[in-house]
C-alpha cells in the first residue's frame, strides 16, 4: 500500500520547521504578541508551500497552465533568447497566496535548461522581465513542435527551483520545480498556436488550458 502523500513540497520544510521552531519559542517564554505574530508566518508559510494533487485533462493535444496564477500577457514576438523565431507569449503571474508548484505544460523531451541569474524587481513589471532572475526549459513535443516556459522570480521571491534536466522525458502535469514568495510564468509558444485564455483570467497549474498547439 502506498503512504499517503504529504500535500507540501519539500522545499518548504525548512522554513515551516524554523517558523515553527520560533514560535514554540516565543510560547514557551509566554510572549503572547509575538507567539500570536509567529504562528500567523508559520500558517503563511505552510500555505505558500501547498502543493495539491491535480486532475489533469485527459485530451492530449491541450497545453496546461504550468502555474497557478492570472494571465497577464499574451502577444506575439520574437524570441531572441531561447528559440530565435517568431512566437507567441504567454504570461502568468503568481502572487504569494498562490500554490507555487510549477508543473509541465505537455508531453515531450527537454532539450535544454537555461539559468540566468539577475535583479529581483516585481516579476509583473516589464524591467523585471528583461532583468530578474529565470530559468528556462525548451521542450520539444512529441509532434515535433518546440516551445519554452521559462521561471521568472520576482520582488519577494530569490530561489528558482527546477528539477528538470536535459534529455528528460517528461508528462504534462507533472511537477517540475517551484519559485519561492511570489513570480511568474512565460510560455513561449508556435506562433499557430490556439490560445484558449484571456488576459485577466485567473488559470491553474496542471488544469487549465492554455493553448491547442497545430
Amino acid at each position: 500500500m502506498t503512504p499517503p502523500r504529504i500535500p507540501v513540497a519539500r522545499e518548504g520544510y525548512p522554513f515551516i520547521f524554523f517558523s515553527a521552531f520560533v514560535t514554540l519559542v516565543t510560547a514557551i517564554l509566554g510572549l503572547n504578541i509575538p507567539t500570536w505574530l509567529c504562528l500567523g508566518v508559520t500558517t503563511f508559510v505552510l500555505a505558500f508551500f501547498r502543493d495539491p494533487e491535480r486532475m489533469t485533462p485527459a485530451s492530449n493535444d491541450a497545453l496546461i497552465s504550468p502555474a497557478d496564477g492570472k494571465i497577464i500577457i499574451i502577444e506575439e514576438q520574437f524570441d531572441e533568447k531561447y528559440l530565435q523565431q517568431q512566437v507567441l507569449k504567454v504570461s502568468i503571474f503568481m502572487n504569494v497566496f498562490n500554490v507555487h508548484v510549477n508543473r509541465i505544460p505537455c508531453n515531450g523531451t527537454i532539450k535544454k535548461i537555461i539559468y540566468a541569474p539577475g535583479k529581483f524587481y516585481s516579476a509583473d513589471s516589464a524591467k523585471g522581465a528583461l532583468m530578474n532572475e529565470n530559468c528556462g526549459g525548451v521542450l520539444t513535443t512529441e509532434s515535433g513542435k518546440q516551445l519554452v516556459f521559462v521561471q521568472v522570480a520576482g520582488l519577494i521571491a530569490r530561489r528558482i527551483v527546477n528539477w528538470l534536466e536535459p534529455g528528460d522525458v517528461v508528462r504534462r502535469g507533472e511537477r517540475f520545480g517551484l519559485i519561492r514568495f511570489g513570480s511568474r510564468v512565460d510560455l513561449y509558444l508556435p506562433p499557430d498556436s490556439e490560445i484558449s485564455v484571456t488576459i485577466g483570467q485567473k488559470v491553474t497549474a496542471g488544469v487549465t488550458e492554455i493553448a491547442q498547439i497545430h
